[in-house]
């Protein structure tokens, strides 16, 4: 997958929208006021930062080691950089962005949630 095709998955999913809130160059999904996917560049190769769980993010760098890493300028804990190389298959990549999709909503009010749902 490249950015291209996450970033129309991922507008696909309730409540999202696409901004560029850092730099005109750098894609950036939204949902509601929460970011979960940012788009970059490691390298010269397309490269995306997606939210997950601190043993999720640690079990996705030792599987793919070199091609999943701390998130870039992120917190590192809850972070992870995934080099878009074709390392990663590209349904354990749609499974990575529903799941930090997924983990900015849980984050999001009681009545961000509602909205989201009843919208």
């Amino acid at each position: 997958m490249n950015h291209e095709q996450i970033i129309a998955l991922g507008l696909s999913y309730k409540g999202t929208s696409l901004r560029y809130p850092f730099d005109p160059q750098q894609p950036v999904l939204f949902v509601r006021e929460k970011m979960f996917a940012l788009f970059g560049n490691q390298q010269g190769v397309e490269s995306i930062n997606l939210k997950t769980s601190p043993d999720e993010a640690w079990l996705q760098r030792q599987t793919y080691p070199g091609t999943v890493l701390p998130g870039y300028h992120m917190n590192k804990q809850h972070w992870n950089t995934v080099v878009l190389n074709g390392t990663v298959p590209d349904e354990v990549l749609v499974v990575m962005l529903q799941e930090s999709y997924q983990l900015v909503i849980a984050k999001l009010t009681k009545s961000e949630r509602q909205a989201l749902i009843s919208s």
